[in-house]
């Protein structure tokens, strides 16, 4: 028989009471939540506002949860597919059913356990839900490792090779700053609350800067906008070095102390004056050389860099070449000075007891990128056999989804879902099993905006049969006769065991929801960079022998802007407003918001193509097209296109999304995915061309 689900019901407020929790989306707010519940039913979710970097302010998404939850879509039972894949065929089965058939699965298969596949990421960044009981499951059973590179791993080992980790300045210090640059993000829509800071330093006076190939809602509230090309940031990086180093705007006692390779970086540097950047980037020579003045003149100087910038062939040695920046020029003297990718790296979760690697029990299986699953799955050489997904809508977001389609179409590969609604992904599956909402379950949460963990507490009963990850991992753990200890802890236990006994103030999490870790507030005013050498590193021994460049270069797209006639125009597909990747695309009001699928083009390109604004074109290259309509922007520079993502695809004119377009190549540190280097052309199509699908 199947387990009553655990620790959720029994710690329900009746009848009307306030729970509280975490916002579980992948973005560096990490809000926390209040929710009112009455009756048992939610009623009401908002910011708390016992909470500074909250302040009881919610994104506009976010706001809506309750309608998701509530949704009148929510899968509410176990399906099992009755039609072809991709039809979204299904007929309603018992858990008890369904977890038996699963687990007889992917029992004929443990004489080859790395035919089973697991592809998750962030659609929660919960560590319960997100990466506990599943990892436990796979590792035990020898599955496929998932390298999960799919978002910020190309800015993350940036990060690591040149400041030692995944950390920067606080995030409210930058409500201090006299400068600030905000380097490829769109911060008023996925930075909200750091946006609140920007425009305190503002007010106080602060000069704010975008960097960012769109006009961006961001760009459009800062004092200038830099618009440089896609994939040409480490060029912009390296002509502001140039002139700090030929005007003098440096720092050099912090430099000769706490820093690595300043010769080297100074030679490379000093080959990049703003006249060759220019011609990279597409800027003006006036522009760069008025930025480097401000940034190497005005202090405190502070850089919020975000992960748009790295999804290029050449990610990895921007954000290291942008990260060298801070250093060069004494910023990070001051809690106002520096940068800020990720803050994560400050978090001391025990995500080995969480995870349970050593139950793996010395096997090495082999890796498998996520973003390149398209390829995975038609690969006759080593097939995947199974898959399991959850936290994630593959078919959607994944690169090249041609393939991706293609792969999840084969009927001969069993493929299990944990989802909330019948997304693309969804519909390809051979069961079906309905997950819990962040409203429903217990889990704890890291950020990487801020520092403060967090605690979500189970609000509300479960809709219908809905379950917790953790919970099918469990059982399917039962039926595999996996009877180590572990297998039995419920949500509540493990989200005790995210960090190491007195490495939080648990009791505070439970009585506040959130408790804050202990950090300088400026965390390199003294040098002391968690690197090998104890300094920032502008030359990495480590890259180099890995046989990288140790010091960071531009390195072209490998679909640079202006390479191909064929292709004349380079796409970035940045995130609609009111979407969050593929979640929230359903919630009928913020669809109702975005409208439809959308590519944003510059007037002059248009005119070139006979294309109207609100006229279906068809966007290609050689690995597809993709159909939508066409809106004549000012947010589009000349030369780059935007297709605003990510839809399912099942909304779309013709059952596609901007995916069909992107490559599957990596990037150069991290494994990255390249959604932003990729060449398109756009042709306008008669109206008998427009059909289709429909937005339905």
């Amino acid at each position: 028989m199947v387990d009553a689900p655990v620790s959720t019901t029994a710690v329900l407020p009746t009848p009307t009471s306030t729970v509280l929790g975490a916002c579980p989306h992948d973005c560096p707010d990490t809000c926390a939540l209040v929710t009112t519940v009455r009756d048992g039913v939610a009623v009401k979710l908002q910011g708390n506002p016992a909470h500074s970097h909250t302040a009881g302010v919610l994104c506009t998404k976010v706001s809506r949860y309750i309608e998701r939850n509530d949704h009148a879509e929510r899968l509410v039972q176990p399906l099992k597919r009755t039609g072809p894949k991709g039809s979204g065929q299904f007929e309603p089965v018992s858990w008890e059913a369904a977890l038996d058939d699963i687990a007889a699965h992917l029992r004929a298969l443990q004489t080859d356990p790395e035919t089973i596949v697991p592809y998750s990421y962030a659609g929660t960044m919960g560590l319960v839900q997100g990466e506990s009981m599943d990892r436990r499951f796979f590792h035990k059973m020898g599955a496929t490792l998932l390298d999960r590179t799919i978002c910020s791993m190309a800015g993350g080992e940036a990060m690591v090779h040149t400041l030692g980790a995944k950390v920067g300045m606080r995030i409210e210090f930058f409500a201090e700053a006299k400068l600030i640059l905000i380097w490829g993000s769109n911060s008023i829509a996925s930075n909200l609350h750091f946006w609140r800071h920007a425009q305190a330093a503002r007010r106080a006076g602060a000069r704010l800067v975008c960097i960012d190939p769109r006009k961006t809602e961001t760009a459009d509230k800062c004092d200038e906008h830099i618009a440089l090309l896609p994939g040409t940031d480490a060029a912009l990086a390296l002509a502001l070095m140039h002139e700090l180093i030929v005007h003098g705007w440096l720092d050099h006692d912090f430099i000769a102390n706490h820093t690595l390779g300043w010769e080297q970086l100074r030679e490379r540097a000093l080959q990049w004056p703003p006249s060759r950047a220019a011609a990279v980037c597409g800027v003006p020579e006036a522009q760069i050389a008025a930025l480097a003045q401000a940034y190497g003149t005005t202090r405190p100087a502070a850089i919020r860099l975000n992960y748009g910038m790295q999804r290029v062939r050449g990610g990895g040695n921007a954000a290291r070449a942008i990260a060298c920046l801070p250093a060069l020029v004494g910023a990070w003297r001051d809690r106002a000075g520096g940068l800020l990718l990720s803050s994560s790296g400050h978090f001391p979760a025990d995500r080995a007891a969480l995870q349970r690697p050593d139950l793996l029990a010395g096997r090495q299986p082999r890796t498998i990128n996520m973003s390149t699953i398209g390829d995975a799955l038609l690969d006759q050489a080593k097939p995947v056999k199974a898959i399991v997904v959850y936290n994630s809508n593959p078919v959607a977001v994944a690169p090249e989804s041609g393939k991706v389609v293609a792969g999840f179409a084969r009927e001969d590969l069993f493929t299990v879902v944990l989802e909330q609604f019948r997304t693309d992904t969804a519909d390809y599956a051979d069961y079906l099993l309905p997950a819990t909402t962040q409203l429903e379950h217990w889990d704890i949460h890291c950020s990487y905006g801020h520092t403060d963990v967090l605690l979500n507490r189970p609000a509300v009963a479960p809709r219908g049969e809905a379950r917790s990850n953790a919970w099918v991992f469990r059982e399917l753990a039962r039926r595999m006769g996996f009877d180590e200890p572990c297998f039995s802890d419920d949500d509540e236990a493990l989200c005790r065991s995210a960090f190491a006994p007195g490495a939080i103030d648990y009791a505070q999490l439970l009585e506040q929801g959130f408790t804050s870790l202990t950090l300088p507030e400026a965390p390199f005013a003294e040098g002391r960079f968690p690197t090998p050498s104890g300094r920032c590193e502008f030359f990495s021994a480590r890259l180099q022998a890995q046989g990288m460049d140790g010091l960071p270069d531009h390195v072209p797209n490998y679909e640079a802007a202006g390479s191909s006639t064929e292709f004349p125009l380079a796409m970035i597909s940045p995130p609609a407003r009111n979407f969050l990747n593929s979640t929230f695309v359903n919630v009928t009001s913020l669809r109702a918001i975005e409208g439809e699928p959308l590519l944003e083009i510059h007037e002059a390109d248009a005119a070139a193509r006979g294309i109207e604004d609100g006229a279906v074109v068809r966007v290609f290259n050689k690995r597809g097209e993709h159909r939508c309509r066409a809106e004549v922007s000012r947010r589009a520079r000349p030369g780059v296109v935007h297709g605003m993502g990510i839809w399912w695809r099942k909304l779309g004119l013709d059952g596609t999304n901007v995916n069909q377009l992107t490559s599957q190549r990596l990037t150069d540190i991290g494994r990255g995915p390249t959604f932003y280097d990729c060449l398109v052309e756009v042709e306008r199509l008669a109206p008998s061309s427009s059909t289709g699908g429909g937005l339905g």
